[in-house]
């Protein structure tokens, strides 16, 4: 797994928990490379009945399984105008986390949960 240091996992004004830096982060840098746990499509309904459905992405090449990001990658916050973007590794098996901004020290990182920074599309909760 690559991460950048610097990141920590503190209360966020926006949702819960979320993930910070504590070092400036350079628009373009990867922020982390999170392996994931794969849920075959057959465990999908399962998995809305569980906790863990709040913290899955949508996974395969048809959108139709979901995986679970370790290290931090499923504690990011959704933000329209997110500061970063994710990119799903299916040959890997990763999310690869990408600032799409600078983001300064202190600041929370967020991705826009719709896959793309500005995508308004109403969220499927």
């Amino acid at each position: 797994m690559h991460q950048i240091p610097g990141l920590y996992i503190a209360q966020s004004s926006k949702e819960g928990r979320g993930v910070f830096t504590s070092v400036p982060i350079n628009e373009g840098d990867i922020i982390e490379v999170c392996p994931v746990i794969e849920i075959p499509i057959s465990q999908v309904p399962i998995i809305h009945k569980t906790v863990l459905h709040d913290y899955y992405f949508l996974w395969g090449e048809e959108m139709n399984a979901c995986a679970i990001a370790l290290g931090n990658g499923s504690l990011y916050n959704h933000e329209i105008n997110a500061n970063a973007n994710f990119i799903l590794d299916f040959e890997h098996k990763t999310i690869d986390f990408v600032a799409v901004k600078n983001i300064a020290a202190g600041e929370e990182i967020t991705i826009n949960y719709n896959g793309e920074p500005g995508d308004e599309s109403a969220l499927w909760f």
